[in-house]
């Protein structure tokens, strides 16, 4: 892992906003480089790499949803919302369009660096090279060093959350996995946020399996409780 400080690009047309969250980033000891809309943040992300964004939604131009899209075309860098709008239906379509994460405002100092410390060694996790075996259930494979998933038909396209989702539902097939267990497992977070983020990721691990041939009620879902990885 390298010893440079993690970069971080914070887009946000609120200029309050800018020198509140990137004076506290800063003073955690993040490198941030900051844009006041979503058309400065694309061109600057294809000029320098960013280990993680924090984007805001209600933008001019090009609003957050937009960039995210646009992003995950060209990178898996972990993606955090930071929003007025708070709405279940907000939170889902920001998962949904490929966030990692979503932060209401107003928001604390502290959860804020709590969930950019998580987002930040997820996305770390996910870029280094593993030594894990191989993973095999219910016709799926995965191999865990490359990060690829195969099943009968070929290779299934996941994204590396949806690939650490599976495998945390694969590693207890059979058993059930409770919805706060796979965010420490497949997202790496040490607290309870939302966990609707499960939900959504799971509809489209479910969808893309699906995709892929396999019957998507493979993944079971356990009222109440959470979801089961049918053996």
């Amino acid at each position: 892992m390298s010893d440079q400080p993690s970069t971080i690009l914070l887009v946000d047309d609120e200029q309050s906003i800018i020198d509140f969250v990137s004076y506290n980033l800063r003073k955690a000891g993040y490198q941030v480089d900051t844009a006041e809309n979503g058309d400065v943040a694309l061109a600057m992300s294809r000029h320098k790499h960013y280990d993680l964004y924090v984007l805001d939604i209600m933008m001019p131009g090009m609003n957050g949803y937009e960039l995210c899209r646009n992003l995950r075309t060209r990178t898996n860098a972990p993606v955090l919302f930071l929003s007025a709008r708070d709405s279940e239906l907000d939170k889902v379509v920001g998962l949904e369009i490929g966030a990692d994460d979503y932060l209401a405002k107003p928001f604390g100092v502290r959860e804020l660096i709590a969930r950019v410390r998580a987002l930040l060694r997820r996305g770390q996790m996910d870029a280094e090279p593993m030594a894990g075996e191989s993973i095999t259930a219910g016709g799926i494979t995965l191999d865990e060093a490359r990060h690829i998933a195969e099943g009968p038909n070929g290779s299934i396209d996941l994204t590396p959350r949806e690939f650490e989702l599976l495998s945390a539902l694969m590693k207890v097939a059979g058993k059930v996995a409770s919805r706060e267990d796979l965010l420490r497992e497949a997202w790496g977070w040490e607290y309870i946020t939302e966990t609707k983020t499960v939900d959504t990721h799971i509809k489209r691990l479910r969808d893309k399996l699906a995709a892929a041939g396999f019957d998507p009620g493979i993944i079971e879902t356990v009222r109440g409780y959470g979801y089961r990885f049918r053996a």
